[in-house]
Order: C-alpha cells, then sequence, then structure tokens
C-alpha cells in the first residue's frame, strides 16, 4: 500500500456533507500530500457496516478524533486510501517545475 514519507496525489476530493462537518480541512484534488502514517480503517463514517479500508493520515492535514470512536479508542479522523495516488519521481519533478514557473513567470528551460 503506502508508505510513510511517501508522496501522493489526491485524485477524489468529492465528499459527503456529513465530511465537511466533521473534518477540520479535507484533502483537494491535484494537490500533493506526505503520508504520516497508513492503518487499516473504515469506508463509511458513522454507518452501522463501516467496511474496511486503508486509512491515511497527511503530514499536511491534521484533523480531530473519530467522534464515532470509543472514546479511549478513538483515532484521528483519517482518509480512505483509494482517495490518492502514489506520486512518482517524475511527476514529484514536474509539479515542482510548473511551481517554479508559477512563481517566477517563466519556465525554468528559459533561466
Amino acid at each position: 500500500m503506502f508508505d510513510t514519507g511517501e508522496k501522493v496525489v489526491c485524485i477524489n476530493d468529492t465528499f459527503e456533507p456529513l465530511h465537511r462537518k466533521l473534518y477540520r480541512e479535507l484533502p483537494k484534488k491535484g494537490e500533493i500530500y506526505t503520508i504520516r502514517e497508513c492503518s487499516i480503517g473504515r469506508t463509511k463514517t458513522g454507518a452501522t457496516d463501516p467496511g474496511i479500508s486503508y486509512r491515511l493520515l497527511l503530514e499536511e492535514i491534521i484533523n480531530d478524533l473519530d467522534p464515532y470512536m470509543d472514546e479511549a479508542t478513538a483515532e484521528e479522523l483519517g482518509f480512505r486510501s483509494d482517495r490518492f495516488a502514489p506520486l512518482t519521481k517524475i511527476e514529484e519533478e514536474e509539479a515542482l517545475e510548473e511551481a517554479m514557473t508559477m512563481a517566477i513567470g517563466k519556465p525554468l528551460a528559459q533561466i
């Protein structure tokens, strides 16, 4: 699956209204994030049949504890792993070059 420290890109930022109320911050499609933790989680917040999924915590986003868990075992609200794709080294370099181009107004090749 994913490893701690791995860079990922959000590929699905469609969230239900419940998620928008529970989470302080949600990932945005196309944004790059760093995996802080990967563990087993559930697919549906507050559901009677929660399903099973990989749960990701991100360095760039910190949320509150899951209000649907027992207080003694509550964990931070995370995100389903299928909302993210691994970022390859090439994609990382392309993203950096695009960011630099936007910052200075011309492609790096022209500098």
